[in-house]
């Protein structure tokens, strides 16, 4: 440490103890006024670079370049931040640990002990995205689920627990025991992380990258840290800093509070659409004002936990007295959390109402007076709308998703019924909209059928099919899943029940949820609607809804129904939720037990009943609905510390079966070449030591040329693996029955699997093939239309490289590493977009995939690009940081044109990884090289 860095430390006294921290306040001295007006997320990060600097990596420029942070400045410098710690989960994290296991493997052919590719940082993996709703309306579902688990996933999960004995720092919560952000939460994050360096102890503001994109959802604690790729995680992992330009920061002032009646669910829904709005990609949103003090910490939380749909890379609220009590509530020590206070007051990162405004880039503001209930869909967290306006605007998605649709991709009525009937499951029967009469008959006749029917237990359009308490936004928060269970108990007083073609479920995030639950006599209520609990982990909201009913099916198909889902989670795009439900909406939990009342969204709950009592008489969700007051008497009784502690006690015991899976001690993993879940990946496979020299791209094809708003669930899906698709035929060659095909996701770790489900969304529309849906294009010069798996191979072979050519907002959606990798083992040396959203892009360099942007007013469409060209990308080698290059174009006339697009690697050290080919090839040849 240098002895100019040595001014900026102070001293802290606590329990006999002194303790060193980096004042950052101290800056001021040196001429750097403006440290106390900084955004206080700015402050942290401040922090973080000041105790971490060594002059090598982080020098004094980063230091005074965050210091001076100005809001209206427009060119951001990098800047490299450390994280202290790494929380992953296990659809993320299993390809991450096979990759560390390779670096392993790759090191030690090179001549290298295994044993030193370790992770650096500390690292926790919560295993929650592998259980699935099998089983759901029993008391045993659980038990089941959790059974069939097992069954699935025992190879992925001997793979956790070698690699929980293998590497140091490196913890692993076994399934079963809840949602990591829930655990990180209310266990796992310590606000200001206390520790011994050097022999001398060090405080210091808690900090972290996860590798799911809701780690944000820790922002609401006063921490922060954001949803990074798999590969940046591994490099963080590895000691290496994450590169980030200096953020914009907007200000969200927050005044009034919330009516009865109203949630954090229709809170954060109104937040993501305003936000949404206005554009906050790339940027951190920071909250402050009057309202703060009106908002807990679950409802702060679950504002956080959706910063991916509204764009922001975190959604931050500064640490304040609600985060002390928190703290206490679930169970942290006290001297621990006094020390939180003391520290943040020094530091000048405590809130409090008479802290002055900082600077921000811009400040937006929101009346919580003005939110009303709301649900949000049918495809896209951002399309809020008001409870009262439902019945309306299902009417019209009907008919206007059709005709949208239809209008966007020039195909017809019946085509685009079938897109939305079959939307995230295989086609499985013609639709008989044949012709523009039909159609409008159709329409004429659901709107009939809505006003005519009777027979509330028929399925019909708009029936709820799906109702699900589930996932890390809402069930963090006693108030909602309190609220849900009085609805319940009010319902079943009432004589109401559900539907009986309901699948309802019940998710919590923790134990901690289903112990109030049941102390408070509200689990059999909810139980007695079918709402059992079904495990503990993300289950429906991401994908893992378990299979419908088969009569259920069968009705939907027969008669052409777009039926729905109703969830309490953040994510409703295409295809995401069930194949079977069109339309997905996102609902506070209260509003989810609500519809699976009412057995359909295709009603206005404000004024219509959900059903009739035991007298015969109507019973309206008004009758039903639990006051502030009930809630907050509810919680008070039920939700203590004592719960906390208990359940957190022994957070790190599996169940027997998870203690008594055998496995190997070697610090090498045993790869084993007949496994379909595990395979050593080839990106490390007769590794150079030497970066290969980049070059300009030549004669380059195009794979696919993709529309916006392109997910990282149409690039490389998590869901079922369709039986005819290439890895489906994959796992059969290799013994597999499509009944233990398992899901994409479980498959992360086995490259063969992954490369062939690319580009393999049924719901994907290649335009190169606008008469197929799903992962299909056009072999050029060939002409043949075939999977794109197989058009990649025979391009492969012919040493034909491949481009990628999209609209807006490529990549959005989950922070899905085998996107990028998927993308570059097809093949695929650069993708030009429109924009892209930020962890994809960061996946793209770190896998040494070349992200391009076409400059603004310009796209595939004012270029006239049909994709049957064949494209030159000139002046590779020599990139720079966000260096406009040249792509030249010959089209099937042999005519000749160009065009200029921006290299989206924004930093001198993503320059460096892209010439390395990757984040971890430049990890490992440091590492050879040492």
């Amino acid at each position: 440490m240098s002895k100019k860095i040595l001014e900026y430390t102070d001293e802290l006294h606590c329990n006999n103890k002194t303790i060193k921290i980096y004042n950052i306040n101290k800056l001021r001295k040196h001429g750097f006024v403006d440290i106390p007006h900084l955004p206080f997320s700015i402050k942290i990060l401040l922090e973080s670079i000041l105790r971490n600097f060594d002059d090598k990596i982080i020098r004094m420029e980063h230091i005074k370049n965050l210091a001076k942070w100005n809001p209206k400045k427009k060119t951001k410098d990098d800047i490299p931040f450390i994280p202290a710690r790494v929380v992953l989960q296990d659809f993320t994290g299993v390809p991450a640990v096979v990759d560390l296991a390779a670096m392993r493997s790759a090191y030690e052919r090179l001549g290298g002990n295994p044993a030193d590719i370790n992770p650096l940082v500390p690292v926790d993996l919560i295993i929650d995205h592998s259980i699935q709703v099998d089983f759901f309306g029993s008391k045993d579902a659980r038990e089941k689920n959790e059974e069939k688990e097992f069954d699935r996933n025992k190879e992925r999960y001997m793979l956790l627990r070698w690699a929980q004995k293998a590497f140091d720092n490196f913890r692993v919560v076994p399934p079963g025991r809840g949602i990591v952000h829930q655990i990180n939460l209310e266990y796992l994050a310590s606000v200001i992380q206390l520790k011994k360096i050097n022999g001398e102890f060090v405080a210091f503001p808690d900090t972290l990258v996860g590798t799911d994109s809701h780690t944000t959802m820790i922002n609401g604690l006063g921490v922060l840290g954001w949803g990074v790729g798999g590969i940046e995680a591994e490099a963080v992992m590895l000691g290496q800093p994450y590169y980030m330009p200096i953020p914009d920061v907007i200000g969200v002032r927050l005044v009034g509070k919330l009516n009865g009646g109203v949630t954090a669910t229709d809170l954060v829904l109104r937040v993501t659409q305003m936000l949404r709005e206005y554009g906050v990609v790339g940027k951190f949103v920071e909250f402050f004002g009057s309202g703060l003090c009106n908002l807990s910490l679950p409802d702060r939380a679950t504002i956080s936990n959706m910063s991916p749909e509204y764009g922001a890379t975190m959604g931050f609220f500064p640490i304040d007295d609600l985060t002390i009590e928190y703290l206490l509530l679930t169970g942290r020590k006290i001297e621990h959390v006094e020390f939180i206070k003391k520290y943040s007051k020094l530091q000048g990162i405590f809130y409090d109402q008479d802290s002055k405004e900082p600077m921000y880039t811009d400040v937006l503001e929101l009346n919580l007076n003005t939110i009303v209930p709301s649900l949000a869909g049918p495809k896209r967290p951002q399309d809020r709308i008001p409870l009262k306006q439902m019945e309306e605007a299902f009417d019209k998605a009907l008919t206007e998703m059709f005709n949208k649709e239809a209008k966007t991709h020039g195909i017809s009525h019946e085509d685009e019924h079938e897109r939305w009937q079959d939307e995230g499951g295989s086609s499985e029967q013609d639709s008989f909209l044949e012709t523009d009469s039909n159609y409008k008959q159709w329409v004429e006749r659901k709107t009939d059928i809505s006003k005519r029917e009777k027979d509330s237990k028929k399925i019909r359009n708009g029936s709820v099919v799906i109702a699900a308490i589930t996932s890390c936004t809402n069930t963090s928060n006693p108030s909602v899943l309190i609220g849900a269970g009085l609805l319940a108990k009010k319902a079943v007083e009432k004589g109401l029940s559900v539907k009986h073609f309901v699948k309802t479920s019940l998710a919590p995030g923790s134990r901690v949820v289903s112990s109030y639950l049941e102390n408070a006599n509200l689990l059999p209520y909810l139980e007695k609607l079918g709402f059992h609990i079904v495990g503990y982990g993300c289950t429906t909201c991401i994908g893992n809804s378990g299979p419908l009913d088969k009569k259920i099916v069968e009705s939907i198909q027969e008669q052409d129904l777009v039926v729905a889902a109703v969830l309490s989670g953040n994510r409703n795009f295409e295809g995401r939720i069930n194949p079977h439900t069109k339309a997905n909406y996102l609902a506070s939990p209260i509003l989810v037990v609500a519809y699976a009342l009412a057995g359909t969204i295709d009603i206005d709950l404000t004024k219509d009943p959900l059903g009739k009592d035991e007298q015969g008489k109507p019973v309206f969700l008004k009758d039903i609905w639990p006051s502030k007051e009930e809630i907050k008497k509810i919680t008070t009784e039920f939700v203590s510390s004592k719960l906390y502690r208990e359940q957190y006690s022994e957070i790190f015991d599996g169940a027997d079966i998870w203690e008594n899976l055998s496995v190997p001690l070697e610090k090498s993993y045993h790869w084993d070449d007949e496994s379909t879940y595990i395979q050593e990946p080839p990106f490390f496979l007769d590794f150079p030591l030497q970066p290969p020299k980049i070059s300009d791209i030549h004669e380059a094809r195009v794979l696919a040329l993709l529309g916006d708003s392109i997910t990282t669930d149409h690039i490389s899906p998590a869901g079922a693996i369709p039986v005819k698709d290439p890895a489906g035929s994959y796992l059969i060659k290799k013994g597999i029955q499509p009944v233990d095909f398992n899901s994409f996701g479980s498959r992360r770790g086995n490259h063969e699997v992954m490369i062939r489900g690319t580009f393999g969304n049924i719901r994907l529309r290649n335009k190169l093939t606008p008469e197929k849906e799903g992962g299909w294009t056009i072999h050029l010069p060939s002409n043949e239309v075939m999977p794109i798996f197989d058009a990649a191979k025979k391009y492969l072979d012919s040493n034909i490289p491949l481009i990628v050519i999209a609209g807006k907002e490529y990549g959005t959606g989950s922070s899905r590493d085998w996107a990028a990798k998927g993308t570059l083992l097809l093949g695929v040396k650069a993708v030009v977009a429109e924009s892209y959203e930020r962890i994809h892009r960061s996946n793209l360099v770190g896998m040494g995939v070349l992200p391009l942007e076409f400059l603004k007013g310009e796209n595939m469409n004012s270029l006239k690009l049909n994709g049957k060209e064949r494209y030159e990308i000139i002046g590779i080698d020599e990139i720079a940081p966000r260096k406009e290059l040249v792509v030249k174009v010959t089209d099937l006339s042999g005519n000749k044109r160009e065009f200029k697009v921006l290299t989206r690697l924004d930093s001198e050290v993503e320059v460096k990884y892209y010439r390395n080919g990757g984040i971890l090839h430049t990890v490992l040849r440091n590492m050879v090289s040492k």
